[in-house]
């Protein structure tokens, strides 16, 4: 089976919405924007998150940045096949890519996304023509992932979208409009709790540290300085284990800080792409 791409036609005038159909029968909603021949930028989004998490975001990215945002496996209205380990979600961004034609891509990540990026820039490094990691860490073991599994084992049902929006409200440090908010609320309620625990132990929780030093990309860290999960410390540790790292700092901004400031987000997104592409 080979890649296809559904397009939909009910998509909003600032962007083209549609699937990708993957050779591996996964099929990835996405959006995309900007110029066919402008500089290919793949966008994954963090745990429970859709697509839709960079709705904030692509209005304000010039034509020049070709964006993709994608849903991955198991979140959104992605297919659900049973399995996240890491490896897949890598192996789906690389058959994503093939379906719409990119040989190589600035590949950025928020959070969870920023595991799967940061993997796919050890495993694919002739593909990443830049990376960018928005609130990332040296590895997710080090900022109590473990904790919220172990509330999801003994969450109940009727319980689980409270727990949905204390958990996108955490990743803030002050207001989104309330309809966005809603949206991503409802979009991690797509979720089901099995699969966001396979998702947090097969992808978030794997520890790849060791390997940070191989990447040769240069590297956009994006990072709110009230981030709730990942430390500074670990900024300095990304800073010191890749090469050609250097750090963006948004003051009195939470872990989603592309959320809370998105036009500061979209135009160091579009001055990378253009270093990258010059």
């Amino acid at each position: 089976m080979s890649n296809t791409i559904t397009s939909r036609t009910d998509a909003p005038a600032e962007w083209r919405v549609a699937s990708a159909d993957l050779s591996n029968r996964v099929r990835l909603p996405y959006a995309e924007r900007g110029d066919r021949e402008g500089v290919p930028v793949v966008l994954l989004h963090g745990l429970s998150d859709s697509w839709r998490a960079f709705e904030p975001v692509l209005p304000h990215l010039p034509h020049s940045v070709h964006a993709y945002a994608v849903t991955q496996r198991g979140q959104g209205d992605a297919s659900r096949p049973g399995s996240y380990r890491l490896d897949d979600l890598v192996d789906d961004l690389a058959q994503f890519m093939d379906a719409v034609g990119l040989s190589s891509a600035v590949v950025g990540g928020h959070s969870m996304g920023s595991i799967v990026a940061t993997r796919f820039a050890i495993l694919h490094p002739d593909r990443t023509a830049g990376l960018v990691l928005m609130g990332g860490a040296t590895s997710f073991t080090h900022v109590g992932l473990e904790e919220m599994n172990a509330e999801l084992a003994e969450l109940a049902a009727e319980e689980y979208d409270d727990y949905l929006r204390g958990f996108q409200e955490s990743t803030l440090a002050r207001p989104v409009p309330a309809d966005f908010l809603e949206m991503v609320v409802s979009e991690s309620a797509k979720v089901a709790i099995p699969t966001l625990r396979a998702l947090l132990d097969d992808t978030c929780l794997v520890d790849f540290s060791s390997e940070l030093a191989t990447i040769t990309a240069p590297t956009l860290l994006v990072w709110g300085e009230r981030d709730a999960f990942c430390s500074r410390d670990e900024q300095d540790r990304l800073l010191a284990a890749i090469a050609q790292a250097r750090l963006s700092v948004y003051e009195d901004a939470g872990h989603a800080m592309h959320w809370e400031q998105p036009e500061r987000f979209a135009a160091e997104l579009a001055s990378f792409c253009a270093e990258v592409a010059a």
